[in-house]
């Protein structure tokens, strides 16, 4: 009898590993997206690395016409949201740009809840040119500049590194880079100025948010590592993944403190809204 049951319990624990695994494999290449405000199908197929005509096909359309709210199949892996994952980790891990990551879940912070289910857009390995052996008549080419997140004029770069500078000293690269990125999150949120220059000098309730520019701080000359953080954080280098406020770690402030903390960086502390 105890070989029996013995058997009957592998049987089973076989059969229902078989039966997830397929499931897995199933699901893993299909999704869906709501179609959001400015959408296109153009826009939507180059997020998740497809053509019209296919999510035409895919979804029984006749024509390109979408609405607010319609959901569409999409070919994209899923990844069910754990404790500890975040949309910077999760881009890393899959290979996925995060904005591209963002676009695709149609998130606008970086907040992301366990238990959450994500697209992963699968990437198109790009096909990898020969290698010619140069010779006295090649052109040498142009290094490929990242681009921006988001507008900027060049007095915006200057003030965003001239915040950094005050912001930052004695702290190190990275911490710079960080303050930076808080900027640009602000930027990208919704919740504040939607420009450098307006979130710099943004004053809310009688209060500026960052003290430089109540005390005069910000209008020193940035060094060549602050602009050189402000111009990496403009293309959308985040080591806080997410943050919208930074302080010092000697701070008592209740308001805060209370925030929910992204990372530390030096003697900064870097914090979610």
């Amino acid at each position: 009898m105890k070989k029996i049951k013995c058997l009957k319990s592998m049987v089973l624990t076989t059969t229902l590993t078989l039966g997830i695994s397929l499931f897995n494999i199933a699901d893993a290449q299909a999704a869906t997206y709501t179609i959001v405000k400015g959408d296109t199908l153009y826009k939507i197929s180059q997020v998740f690395n497809t053509s019209v005509s296919n999510l035409m096909n895919d979804n029984n359309l006749v024509s390109t016409t979408i609405n607010i709210g319609q959901e569409l199949n999409v070919s994209s892996k899923t990844h069910l949201v754990q404790k500890g994952d975040t949309l910077y980790s999760l881009a890393k891990k899959y290979g996925v740009p995060l904005e591209t990551l963002r676009k695709a879940n149609n998130i606008y912070t970086y907040y992301i809840r366990v238990g959450q289910i994500l697209n992963i857009p699968i990437m198109t390995p790009s096909t990898t040119a020969p290698v010619l052996t140069p010779t006295p008549t090649t052109v040498p080419t142009t290094p490929t500049v990242p681009a921006a997140v988001i507008n900027y004029s060049a007095s915006e770069l200057d003030l965003l590194a001239r915040l950094i500078m005050a912001e930052t000293q004695g702290e190190p690269y990275q911490a710079q880079l960080a303050v930076g990125a808080v900027v640009i999150n602000r930027v990208q949120s919704g919740l504040f100025s939607n420009t450098i220059s307006g979130v710099i000098n943004q004053n809310i309730n009688g209060y500026y948010q960052f003290s430089p520019v109540e005390n005069g701080w910000i209008n020193k000359p940035a060094n060549d590592s602050c602009i050189r953080a402000a111009k990496e954080a403009l293309t959308g280098v985040d080591p806080t993944n997410g943050a919208l406020f930074y302080y010092d770690n000697t701070t008592t402030n209740a308001w805060i403190l209370s925030k929910p903390v992204a990372t530390n960086i030096g003697n900064m502390v870097y914090a979610y809204k």
